[in-house]
């Protein structure tokens, strides 16, 4: 009896630390957001990743009543990125716009990784989805996949591909290709898509392996030829461009996908006030304009959903790597 007396003071206590502890969270789920926010991108500007986030955070500001500041932290294939949202505060102050590279990618390529792509993060919806094209320099002189396929059998190594980093989705669509066609290209790693079209225009390198967004510009000016489509239906911008699997390489396909995140134990309400508005955004007649133009189609939904993708989708390029033996870069 004299036990549980001491102990009463002390139960108390904890109890009226974890109402005020919910309390505080409750207000402050109510009152979200009252600052700015910063979407952390972990690629560098100028690429698809940049792109979709800059739209999506521009539309969100009036909807969330905020500005929205993107902010660039690139490296180790979105693993610098992915790790300083894992480790913020879980406010809603700090946001982590990703892709499949830094959550379903490296964890089969990094023993090392200093976050769990799962465990965490504090999902909150799937965004976009695009696909990966394989693009050379006009000049190179090579009309069809089949000409550029039958080069590269002929001289092995001769064709070099710019690739925007060691480990990237464009650099695996390389290696698949590789695989499935029993050829030889000379991967160029670069750190960002920026350089790496540069060098492209600038005949520093024959190709490209790059999302459709990245080349756009360049495919309207003419500057890129579309060889192929790393997807498993024709692209609605490149409808004329066939696909890897027409050709007959089923397993080069390389959808990318992008979705919004906060760090993990971020309140629920926080976490469902920002669903609600970036699904809102993806629904917006003209982002799927802008978006479908650069070749990026909207995905949306729950929490749920992205965790689903993630799951999913770590399994499949699991057994890609497994398959090419790409090593991790930095």
């Amino acid at each position: 009896m004299r036990r549980q007396h001491r102990l009463a003071p002390i139960i108390a206590s904890i109890v009226a630390t974890l109402a005020a502890a919910l309390l505080a969270a409750g207000a402050s789920a109510q009152t979200y957001p009252a600052r700015p926010i910063r979407m952390i991108v972990a690629f560098a500007a100028g690429g698809t990743t940049d792109y979709v986030c800059r739209l999506i955070a521009d539309k969100a500001r009036a909807l969330l009543g905020q500005s929205i500041v993107v902010e660039n932290k690139p490296g180790a294939n979105g693993a610098i990125g992915a790790d300083y949202v894992s480790k913020a505060e879980p406010d809603g102050y700090t946001l982590f716009f990703s892709t499949a590279g830094a959550l379903a990618i490296n964890p089969s390529m990094r023993s090392d990784l200093p976050y769990d792509p799962i465990k965490g993060f504090a999902p909150i919806l799937p965004v976009a989805r695009n696909t990966v094209v394989f693009a050379i320099n006009p000049t190179l002189g090579l009309a069809t996949a089949q000409d550029m396929i039958a080069r590269a059998r002929e001289k092995p190594g001769s064709i070099t591909v710019a690739i925007t980093g060691v480990g990237a989705i464009s650099h695996l669509t390389i290696e698949m290709l590789q695989l499935s066609a029993k050829i030889k290209l000379q991967a160029v790693p670069y750190r960002g898509a920026g350089t790496a079209i540069a060098d492209f225009l600038g005949g520093q390198v024959n190709a490209m392996s790059a999302e459709v967004p990245v080349l756009m510009a360049q495919i309207k000016d003419g500057k890129a030829k579309i060889l192929a489509v790393a997807a498993q239906n024709r692209s609605d911008v490149l409808p004329n461009v066939p696909t890897f699997a027409e050709l007959g390489y089923p397993d080069v396909v390389a959808d990318n996908w992008s979705g919004l995140l906060a760090p993990p134990n971020t309140p629920p309400a926080i976490v469902a006030r920002l669903n609600v508005a970036f699904n809102a955004v993806v629904r917006d007649p003209d982002v799927r304009r802008q978006l479908a133009e650069a070749g990026v189609s909207t995905i949306g939904g729950t929490p749920q959903d992205l965790t689903a993708l993630i799951t999913s989708e770590t399994a499949r390029w699991r057994k890609v790597v497994a398959q090419t033996g790409v090593r991790a870069g930095n």
